[in-house]
């Protein structure tokens, strides 16, 4: 159950939105009150009702405009209308870039085996439609390309290369081939140019199921441009098993939009502090087209939001730069646009980056981007000053009694142009979990339910702030879920709250001093690419 006090400003937001209000009021509310200069008056300033009345806009938005905020639709135009006409309000220097992307949206999918034993397949449970899948309706056989089924599965390059469909010929055929060492795109335009008429692509299955299960799940991926056939993702085990199936020909339909959009940034800084040091912290502003996505990632825009709005009242000592970034979902369009158009000075500008992207999982685990690299997981440490940055979040969440987990720089948010070779800024930030299986070892750290996902509405439509199970989540596992932690539609308010917090210690923090950063050096020689090729949704 929603608490009574919730509920009161709930619907108080909710008049206050309609007939504008927030939008002419709430502004004028940072410019109040005494100056805020520490950690302890920020959080203060930053609460829960303050972050939940700006992803009530968002819903409200995006319910109507089509029931989502996607980058190219009027849902996220006026998504950040709202977000640019409040920070111009506060005080703040705004700018909107504008760019272009390649927007992909599915109308349906059907997946199934005709032979050789017949078997429908459930969209969402048993395979993805990959963003920017082509249109077909085929019906062909399945043909493994370049599988490494072998553990520890580490070394895998499936369908990255010309020569891999050479050995395998695909004409006439529908593709499988394993995540790893190239992007989803690649795999799937190799095999379109080699002939195929489809292409199924299978998670990597590297790593320790019980500590990786990201690794094991349905793969949800995203193409990054569109090609001319269809797409899927599946499992690691529903990939082995196509493997190893005799004589296996599948059914495959999809029906999708492909086309060029525009879109936009929206960039907001401080018009005082220091011009060469200037403190970066970012959140994408776009949902999917599948709904209004209210934890992804109006959970972190709308807490970076609160924290900017109250930032209002310091004078801080080095310059503060917040973005609100378009088309991430879109394979982080609009960071790369922004980091790729920056001069190398202005990127020796950037002290660091901080990225918040999924702040508020209902089935939540605090991570804590691993800048060190101490829990030796998938991709290496990113820049120097990124360890000082997890370990300020780290002691802001001890001093709060929680635990943390390390979250790996896979690539998969707006952090990835910013740790690219060649730009080498520090960069951390927080993620409470995605599709990724929440474990035994995590439930003793945060209660909730083992064995399913840290956010079982992503990518769905019931990322809602209202409707969760009326958009198809699951009523059991949500009812499950509210018995332990207070949710708000698809928002853990603990873990909303807690974040935001954290966020804001963050800002202030560096706002203040970057002494702990050390001076930007060379990028490292195992050079990272400013576009995710690491091993997140968007590659590999």
């Amino acid at each position: 159950m929603v608490s009574r006090s919730v509920r009161r400003f709930l619907g108080a937001a909710t008049a206050a939105i309609l007939v504008g209000s927030i939008g002419l009021t709430a502004p004028a509310e940072a410019h109040g009150g005494s100056t805020i200069t520490t950690p302890k008056q920020l959080t203060k300033a930053v609460t829960l009702p303050g972050v939940l009345r700006h992803l009530l806009a968002f819903q409200l938005i995006g319910d109507l405009n089509g029931g989502n905020r996607a980058s190219g639709t009027p849902g996220h135009r006026r998504s950040a209308d709202y977000v640019a006409a409040l920070l111009q309000h506060a005080g703040y220097q705004v700018t909107r870039q504008p760019f272009q992307f390649n927007f992909c949206d599915e109308t349906s999918s059907s997946f199934a085996q005709t032979a050789p034993v017949p078997a429908t397949y459930v969209e969402g449970t048993d395979y993805d439609l990959m963003t920017c899948s082509g249109s077909g309706d085929v019906t062909a056989a399945v043909v493994p390309v370049d599988l490494n089924l072998v553990a520890p599965r580490v070394a895998v390059t499936s369908g990255c290369e010309a020569a891999d469909f050479t050995a395998t010929p695909v004409t006439g055929r529908i593709a499988l081939m394993q995540r790893g060492g190239c992007p989803f795109g690649t795999k799937v335009a190799n095999a379109e140019a080699a002939g195929a008429v489809g292409a199924i692509v299978m998670n990597q299955g590297n790593g320790d199921p019980a500590t990786a299960p990201d690794r094991y799940s349905l793969l949800l991926g995203t193409l990054g441009a569109p090609v001319g056939i269809p797409a899927v993702g599946v499992s690691y085990g529903t990939g082995e098993a196509f493997s190893t199936t005799p004589g296996l020909t599948v059914h495959l339909t999809a029906s999708t939009i492909a086309e060029i959009r525009d879109t936009e940034n929206v960039i907001a800084e401080t018009k005082t502090g220091k011009a060469d040091t200037v403190v970066m912290a970012g959140a994408h502003l776009d949902s999917v087209p599948e709904g209004n996505g209210i934890n992804d990632n109006g959970s972190g825009s709308a807490a970076l939001l609160e924290t900017a709005l109250q930032m209002a009242k310091t004078k801080p000592v080095n310059k503060l730069r917040f973005a609100w970034w378009g088309a991430e979902e879109a394979n982080l369009v609009g960071s790369t646009f922004y980091v790729g158009g920056l001069t190398p000075q202005q990127q020796a500008q950037i002290k660091l980056y901080l990225n918040f992207d999924m702040v508020a999982s209902p089935n939540y685990m605090f991570g804590v981007y691993d800048g060190d690299d101490s829990a030796a997981q998938g991709s290496g440490p990113g820049p120097a000053g990124s360890a000082q940055i997890e370990k300020l979040f780290e002691a802001f969440f001890a001093s709060r009694g929680q635990s943390t987990n390390a979250a790996d720089f896979t690539g998969r948010s707006d952090y990835g142009p910013f740790i690219a070779a060649g730009v080498n800024i520090p960069a951390g930030g927080l993620f409470t979990g995605a599709e990724g299986i929440k474990t035994a070892a995590d439930v003793a750290k945060y209660g909730g339910v083992a064995d399913v996902a840290y956010d079982p509405c992503y990518h769905d439509p019931c990322d809602d702030l209202f409707r969760v199970v009326q958009k198809g989540g699951d009523a059991a596992l949500y009812g499950q879920l509210r018995s332990q932690y207070l949710l708000v539609g698809n928002i853990n308010t603990f873990a909303l709250d807690t974040n935001a917090d954290a966020i804001a210690t963050a800002v202030i923090t560096y706002a203040f001093d970057t002494s702990s950063i050390p001076p930007r050096t060379a990028a490292p020689a195992a050079a990272r690419s400013a576009a995710p090729t690491a091993d997140g949704q968007l590659s590999q």
